[in-house]
């Protein structure tokens, strides 16, 4: 009897604002992949739900569940904490089922240096402009212009850990960004950039950090 095939892991990891999350989304419901819904310490933001969007959890509860080690990574980000169950993931992986993560470079980095069993794709993505992760942060913290601003401070650090990623890819138009990931999780191989779209994005991460 064959062995059952285990599931893939894919990291969509992105500055804030630059659209990973809705981007999870898509890939998700269209592909049936199974989400790492991550435990955070944050408050939830308008329309935001505990189990869908995330587990919003208190900073005692989420200290008990790192001295348990029962998270696969976690990080704090913007003085808030997240963190995936190492459970839930370890599961739906060993069933078949891929799972795919909404997290920052230091969880990738977490989940890498375990060095699982399992393969990991993991795509990087970008905003087109500076001036449009502005309006993006704006529209999604509720046009508070303070949380934004610590956003943007924390952009120039953010983005330069694209060259950890096996891909990355710039989220102008949504639906456009959503085919060309898909694109690269059906190719289901690492395969390296051309030197010709590395400059391109060299070209593109200089015009958004000056």
């Amino acid at each position: 009897m064959a062995a059952k095939k285990r599931g893939m892991i894919v990291i969509l990891s992105s500055p804030s604002g630059a659209g990973k999350t809705t981007l999870v989304r898509k890939i998700s419901i269209r592909n049936k992949f199974k989400t790492s819904i991550s435990h955070t310490t944050r408050k939830p933001r308008v329309n935001e739900k505990n189990g869908k969007d995330y587990y919003f959890i208190n900073n005692k509860e989420f200290k008990i569940l790192i001295k348990k080690r029962k998270f696969l990574e976690h990080a704090k980000v913007f003085k808030n904490y997240y963190g995936s169950l190492k459970e839930y993931v370890i599961d739906q992986l060993e069933n078949g089922e891929n799972v795919i993560f909404d997290i920052d470079w230091q969880g990738t980095r977490q989940i890498i240096s375990k060095k699982l069993k399992y393969k990991i794709l993991t795509i990087f993505i970008l905003p087109p402009s500076k001036k449009e992760l502005f309006s993006r942060l704006m529209k999604r913290d509720q046009k508070d212009k303070k949380i934004a601003s610590e956003r943007m401070k924390q952009f120039k650090t953010d983005v330069m850990h694209w060259k950890d990623y096996d891909y990355t890819v710039i989220n102008d138009k949504v639906e456009f960004c959503y085919k060309e990931i898909m694109n690269i999780i059906n190719k289901n191989k690492k395969i390296k950039f051309n030197l010709n779209y590395k400059n391109f994005i060299k070209n593109h991460i200089k015009n958004l950090i000056n």
